[in-house]
C-alpha cells in the first residue's frame, strides 16, 4: 500500500505513522457504520385487518402487538368482524380485541437478525451479530422466562422494530440441558408416573419424571419450561 505521507520521513517513521493513520481511518469508518445502523428506520404501513395474518406485528394502542390468532366471524345478520388474539411485546400480556372488517391497522415491518449469546452482564445478555460481529446488550425482560435456559454460544433470533428498537428475542424452541441436581429415585419411585424438581446447568428448575437422575441430559421446551424427554447420548 502506498504511504499516506511524504517520503521525506525515514522509512521506519513513515511506516509507524502510516499504521496509526490507517487505524484511525478504520475506527472512523466503523463509528460511521454504527451511527448509520442506529439511524435506520424500518417502514410501517396501514392496511386492512383482513390483510394481516397470524405472526404479523401491528402497532395497537401505541404499542407493538403480535397477532397470535385471527378469526373472521359473521354472526347471523350482524356485520362481520375479526376476533384477534394478540400479545403485547412490551408487557408480555395477552390481549383480545374485536376488529371491524373495515378497520385499518398499522403494520410494523420488522427485520430479523441472528445473534450469538456471549456472556451475561448483570441483567443484560451480551450478544453478537453473527454476520457483522457487532455486540449489543439484550435486556433480560425482552427474552422473558425463556432466559433461564440460555447457554453460552446459543443462537438467538432478534426482531427489530421500525424504529430500530428490539421487539423480540427468540431462543430455540427446544434445548438440551444437563440435570445438575435432583433427588435420587428409589426403585418404587421409578415405577410411578410422578414428577420431581430438578436443577439444570443454567440454574433453572423444572419438573422431571422420577427416573431422571443427576447427570441426565433432558430436552426442554423454552416456551413453556416443560420437560419433553430424556436425551440418550
Amino acid at each position: 500500500m502506498q504511504s499516506l505521507f511524504p517520503l521525506a520521513l525515514d522509512d521506519r517513521c513513515s511506516q509507524i505513522v502510516n499504521h496509526i493513520a490507517l487505524y484511525y481511518i478504520k475506527l472512523f469508518v466503523e463509528q460511521q457504520k454504527e451511527r448509520d445502523r442506529k439511524s435506520v428506520h424500518f417502514p410501517h404501513f396501514m392496511t386492512s385487518i383482513s390483510n394481516v395474518s397470524k405472526g404479523s406485528i401491528i402497532r395497537f394502542r401505541g404499542e407493538p402487538h403480535r397477532i397470535e390468532s385471527l378469526i373472521h366471524r359473521t354472526p347471523g345478520n350482524l356485520r362481520a368482524f375479526y376476533q384477534a388474539g394478540m400479545k403485547n411485546l412490551k408487557t408480555g400480556r395477552n390481549v383480545e380485541y374485536r376488529f371491524s372488517a373495515s378497520d385499518a391497522v398499522d403494520v410494523i415491518v420488522t427485520e430479523r437478525k441472528q445473534y450469538q449469546y456471549l456472556y451475561r452482564d448483570g441483567d443484560d445478555f451480551i450478544i453478537m451479530d453473527t454476520v457483522t460481529f457487532d455486540q449489543i446488550n439484550l435486556a433480560r425482560e425482552i427474552i422473558g422466562s425463556p432466559s433461564r435456559f440460555i447457554t453460552e454460544g446459543m443462537l438467538v433470533d432478534i426482531v427489530f422494530a421500525d424504529d430500530g428498537s428490539i421487539l423480540e428475542a427468540e431462543l430455540p424452541t427446544f434445548v438440551e440441558l444437563e440435570v445438575t441436581e435432583t433427588n435420587p429415585a428409589t426403585k418404587d419411585d421409578r415405577a410411578t408416573s410422578g414428577t420431581k424438581p430438578a436443577i439444570l446447568e443454567t440454574g433453572a428448575e423444572v419438573n422431571v419424571p422420577m427416573f431422571i437422575q443427576t447427570g441426565s441430559i433432558i430436552r426442554v421446551d423454552t416456551r413453556s419450561g416443560e420437560y419433553m424427554d430424556r436425551v440418550k447420548k
